[in-house]
């Protein structure tokens, strides 16, 4: 990899890590449904007038859709506004690494090699930690909504995963930008169910405001820079450099994160967390850059029925984070398709 580009890997990873703070930022403005909804849907409307649909089954956008824009951040944010910390959230949500390499196995009937399990036994090693470190000090129930934006997460990899192999030859930016048409309009509903018909909007009206802009500088961040730039720097490195060589870019990124939140959020990580936030990093690490042979295209025939689910966007490769930005997985093993994240 050329010096040029390690430096844009790691402008990735920059863009990434801070896409926390963003995140925590517009939070303290924004209900969580409300604004995971308005982060997506600045950027599905360009996408409809300006972006050509990518000539992939339907059902494989709607499953990475889900997994990646809707599940992904509805516990995210439900998490991190209930009281999860902000460098905790971008270590535990690397979770989606072994989720994602387990759902290849159930419903892509993907080979697990024995690395690998031993990559996913360390990663659950490490969340084990975590959970019994935030039990001993404060709520559990933060951390497990994380792991499950983790699990949606690892959902929407497999929709990445099944559009990139039964149809070839797409440009995987342009799945990723559709990936975001799909989450505005179910997120908003669920908004208005639980968060109330007018408080998102009352909220937002109250942005513009010389005490609530920063909920739009965040929002402006997440979808620019951590979305579309980070996401395209890190589609332009997956195209040039085998997954193996990028991937380990993205384990970079709750670095990032913690450190952000440290010096800006005054959030003072325990020993504990961060040790078992390094053992989920090696787990996932180990798990997702085993060599495996790269599977041969799924037909529409001979997918496996199971794998069609009509349900589901950086990491960044299967072992990142995101997010919010996030990443997910393109065609071939173990790379991923960059997302709008964490």
């Amino acid at each position: 990899m050329t010096i040029r580009d390690r430096l844009l890997g790691l402008t990735v990873v920059l863009l990434w890590g801070l896409n926390f703070l963003a995140i925590r930022i517009g939070l303290d403005h924004l209900p969580p449904f409300f604004f995971a909804a308005l982060r997506f849907a600045v950027i599905a409307v360009p996408v409809l007038l300006f972006v050509p649909r990518p000539r992939v089954p339907w059902r494989w956008i709607l499953l990475y859709g889900t997994g990646f824009g809707i599940l992904q951040f509805t516990f995210l944010y439900t998490a991190m506004r209930t009281g999860m910390p902000t460098g905790l959230a971008s270590l535990v949500l690397q979770s989606s690494a072994p989720f994602t390499v387990l759902l290849g196995a159930v419903f892509l009937r993907e080979h697990i090699r024995p690395l690998q399990v031993a990559g996913i036994g360390v990663a659950m090693t490490g969340m084990a930690v975590i959970g019994w470190d935030r039990l001993e000090h404060a709520a559990l129930l933060p951390v497990l909504l994380t792991l499950a934006g983790g699990l949606g997460w690892a959902f929407g990899n497999v929709g990445a995963r099944l559009a990139g192999s039964t149809s070839p030859g797409f440009d995987p930016l342009h799945l990723t930008l559709w990936m975001a048409v799909i989450p505005p309009a179910p997120l908003m509903l669920l908004s208005a169910c639980t968060e109330g018909p007018t408080t998102g909007l009352r909220d937002l009206a109250a942005s513009f405001s010389h005490t609530g802009w920063p909920a739009l500088v965040a929002l402006a961040y997440i979808a620019i820079l951590a979305s579309i730039v980070g996401s395209g720097l890190w589609t332009y490195l997956m195209g040039r450099y085998p997954a193996g060589t990028v991937a380990p870019f993205s384990l970079l990124v709750p670095v990032v994160g913690i450190a952000a939140a440290w010096a800006f959020l005054h959030e003072t990580p325990t020993v504990m967390s961060l040790l078992g936030g390094a053992v989920v990093i090696a787990g996932a690490f180990t798990a997702t850059s085993a060599s495996v042979p790269v599977p041969k295209p799924i037909s529409a025939a001979s997918a496996p029925p199971h794998a069609g689910i009509d349900t589901q966007a950086t990491s960044h490769s299967v072992g990142a984070v995101s997010s919010e930005g996030r990443t997910a997985e393109i065609c071939g093993e173990g790379a991923l398709l960059a997302a709008a994240r964490r």
